[in-house]
């Protein structure tokens, strides 16, 4: 589903698992939640691969090295290896070591999946700005990372050492709501110095020639929950995209989305791997899904008709972003919404 309603692989009847070679999930609140397996995630994501379809888990997370990743999605009833993982923390690692000689020194603010990263390009990671360290990188350290390490990298980045950041992700999904990520963590650096940071994750260039490198993906499906993070960077990428509604993306921010936020196709969860979309086609002024037709009117969208729920988004979201053109829809869309229970 695009601005302009083109028709993708996956609108034509063809399941997305057989149309697109490999899956790049994002995990935190796509795949689970809090550590927990979402909803029909296990069952859907194995009969993904059952069918054919190489996933891959793609992650803004630095915190966790591959091995640990793939550990709890193997004991969530998801099996996977570390070649399965792809951090943000491989992507910045990447991108230091193609800036400093080898053998260098990085002061590491952060959690075990940067430093692991790090030693896999052959750079030493280091605890302070006393230690000489040719650059500086940052991630997510986890809720107990100390206030003291801000302070080393504030330090080292004075002095005129190159910073780098994992990626800028200002929230991150938890059991108890949505807390604090990488993101406001970088803010506060970049405060105290005025530096701005080289960033490597999701939605930059980075993070995706990182994925493309190590899964060998030739007709690759973004799987996300987050507009300026997987479906920006499938934009960036020139790829497909299917945003899941089990994360952080509610109704009114994909109706409002400007161009670069618009995924490829729409679904309440990751059942939608398994299924072919239907196609959105012009009805008259309005735009038809399913049982469902979505106009928009001189203050808000309109919706008529009846039928499966992701039909009738589907629809809004056609009318919104045409009517939008290159900038983000400005109607009212809560009524139309409501109808859908979204």
């Amino acid at each position: 589903m695009s601005q302009q309603v083109r028709t993708r692989p996956g609108a034509s009847g063809q399941a997305l698992s057989e149309a697109y070679d490999t899956a790049l999930l994002d995990l935190d609140g796509v795949v689970y939640a809090g550590g927990e397996a979402i909803a029909h995630a296990v069952d859907s994501l194995g009969a993904a691969r059952d069918g054919g379809m190489h996933l891959a888990y793609v992650t803004n997370n630095a915190l966790r090295t591959p091995d640990a990743v793939a550990a709890h999605l193997t004991e969530l009833g998801i099996p996977a290896q570390a070649g399965d993982v792809i951090t943000s923390a491989q992507a910045v690692a990447r991108l230091i070591a193609e800036q400093v000689p080898a053998g260098a020194r990085v002061l590491v603010v952060g959690g075990e999946g940067l430093r692991v990263a790090l030693r896999e390009r052959g750079l030493e990671p280091v605890e302070s700005a006393d230690d000489d360290p040719a650059a500086v990188v940052q991630g997510y350290g986890g809720p107990e990372l100390p206030w003291g390490r801000f302070a080393e990298a504030c330090y080292a980045i004075a002095r005129g050492v190159p910073w780098f950041a994992s990626n800028t992700d200002l929230t991150i999904p938890s059991a108890r709501g949505i807390a604090p990520g990488n993101g406001a963590a970088v803010e506060v650096v970049r405060i105290a110095t005025g530096a701005e940071p080289r960033v490597a994750g999701k939605p930059l260039p980075p993070m995706h020639r990182e994925t493309i490198l190590r899964t060998g993906a030739r007709r690759p499906l973004v799987v996300g929950d987050r507009l300026d993070t997987d479906i920006e960077g499938a934009f960036n990428g020139g790829v497909d995209s299917l945003l899941v509604l089990t994360g952080v993306t509610d109704g009114p921010q994909l109706l409002a989305a400007p161009p670069r936020h618009r995924p490829t196709y729409v679904d309440a969860d990751l059942r939608g791997m398994l299924t072919g979309q239907p196609e959105v086609v012009g009805a008259g002024a309005g735009f038809r899904c399913g049982g469902w037709t979505a106009t928009a009117g001189d203050q808000r969208l309109e919706l008529e008709g009846d039928g499966a729920a992701p039909d009738g988004l589907r629809a809004l979201c056609a009318a919104a972003w045409t009517a939008a053109g290159e900038g983000s829809c400005e109607l009212d869309g809560g009524k139309a919404l409501a109808r859908l229970d979204w």
